[in-house]
């Protein structure tokens, strides 16, 4: 009977062992803007937490805001995920912000480390040029929004609303302290051991959480991830479309060479499919085709200046334009600098084509009939008047308007009529 009983208690404590290393949490980390790249990995990331039966996803935050459109999909990946969600806004010295607020807030489990903040909240235009109107607008409808989670997490609603009215930001012990957040962690085993046994009201129901000694899996952004977040910045979609144009100007007025043509084409079809994930205003994009058009009419009709200044300003204003100013929070936008290097870059090879187009038609003549215009030749006939004289190394019937010329003399051509060249002896 003793054998017996320190069989089966010998069994039990295996079979809880066993258990306790079968438990996993699933681990993905989210550093910079929030894009459609972005709430793509998220959503994949909770698609593989119930792949795993993982007690949980901890998703370890570190943003300074993105898209609004693409935080809203979060949000609501979130608010229906069946797996529990830990937002971790880690490690030391990370920020929540800006859309950031939202996905915290609407976690099921809501943690900081030491040396964080979250807030500033507040959706700003991508060119700050929004009106008064369109501002209020923007702003009560980002309001509503972040109340709605606070409220479905029981958060605190007030703190979240002042976020977002009036781009408030605080600490994490202030966080916790105004139940902002549930806890703060040093680390993810911290995290883990404070987690452990609370209970979670998921989409499908409530559970207990089991992370002591959890296995941590971690999943990384596959490459077309991290490819769709670098065409997401909106700076690199602007610079491919550039050099896409630049590439096929190149290879329309050096037909043959070939490669300006190959990554044209390719920069270009990478800046659609990075527009595409973007929220592209299409009277910007419209203004910086009517800039090129205007650079190349400069090339063929004479204006002076005018129509280079006019696709300068039409440039910079597309530019401007290109990204939508009521689309989001601040961090999506083309940076002055690239603007204004494109801008230069542009100005300059279009000059330099101008230049080239005025001095080409000020040259004087070098091929056919009227390149033989002041040329020297010799007679290799007596000429009186009519006769045969050698130019370029070509035999020509030519006719003296100074009277005889005799063989061997040299000759200077003043003229052609009807194939036959005028030409006076030279002096």
């Amino acid at each position: 009977m003793f054998r017996l009983s320190f069989l089966f208690i010998w069994f039990s404590i295996l079979t809880f062992h066993l258990n306790s290393q079968t438990t996993n949490v699933l681990v993905i980390t989210l550093d910079g803007a929030i894009n459609p790249a972005a709430s793509d990995y998220i959503h994949y990331g909770i698609e593989q937490a119930i792949k795993h039966n993982s007690e949980c996803l901890v998703l370890r935050l570190n943003t300074p805001g993105g898209l609004l459109e693409s935080t809203r999909i979060i949000v609501s990946d979130i608010l229906q995920s069946p797996v529990p969600v830990v937002v971790y806004v880690s490690p030391p010295g990370s920020r929540s912000a800006s859309a950031g607020v939202f996905i915290t807030l609407a976690a099921h489990i809501a943690a900081m480390a030491p040396g964080t903040n979250i807030g500033a909240a507040h959706p700003v235009s991508m060119q700050g040029q929004m009106d008064s109107t369109m501002t209020e607008k923007v702003t009560n409808d980002a309001a509503a929004f972040i109340r709605t989670i606070s409220e479905k997490r029981n958060r605190n609603v007030k703190w979240a609303e002042e976020a977002v009215r009036r781009s408030i930001s605080i600490t994490e012990t202030e966080a916790l302290k105004d139940s902002v957040i549930d806890l703060i962690a040093a680390n993810m085993k911290d995290l883990l051991n404070k987690i452990n046994g609370k209970e979670i009201k998921t989409a499908s129901g409530s559970e207990i959480l089991h992370t002591n000694n959890a296995q941590l899996i971690y999943v990384e952004m596959s490459f077309q991830q991290k490819l769709l977040s670098i065409l997401s910045d909106p700076n690199i979609a602007y610079i491919l479309f550039m050099l896409g144009i630049y590439g096929l100007l190149f290879e329309l007025y050096s037909p043959g060479l070939i490669f300006p043509g190959v990554v044209g084409v390719i920069s270009l079809v990478l800046a659609f499919y990075s527009m595409h994930t973007l929220p592209i205003n299409y009277a910007g994009l419209a203004l910086i085709i009517f800039a090129i058009i205007l650079f190349i009419l400069e090339i063929k009709i004479i204006s002076h200046g005018l129509l280079t200044i006019g696709g300068v300003i039409s440039l910079i204003l597309g530019s401007l334009m290109l990204i939508k100013t009521d689309s989001g929070f601040d961090v999506l936008q083309i940076s002055w600098e690239v603007i204004l290097l494109f801008v230069i870059l542009t100005v300059l090879f279009f000059s330099f084509a101008i230049g080239l187009g005025i001095k080409a038609q000020r040259r004087r003549p070098t091929t056919g009939t009227e390149g033989l215009i002041n040329e020297i030749g010799e007679a290799i006939s007596d000429l009186d008047p009519n006769g045969r004289i050698k130019v370029h190394g070509e035999i020509w019937n030519a006719e003296s308007i100074e009277g005889k010329i005799s063989n061997g003399n040299k000759i200077i051509v003043i003229g052609v009529s009807n194939l036959k060249l005028q030409i006076k002896k030279k002096d």
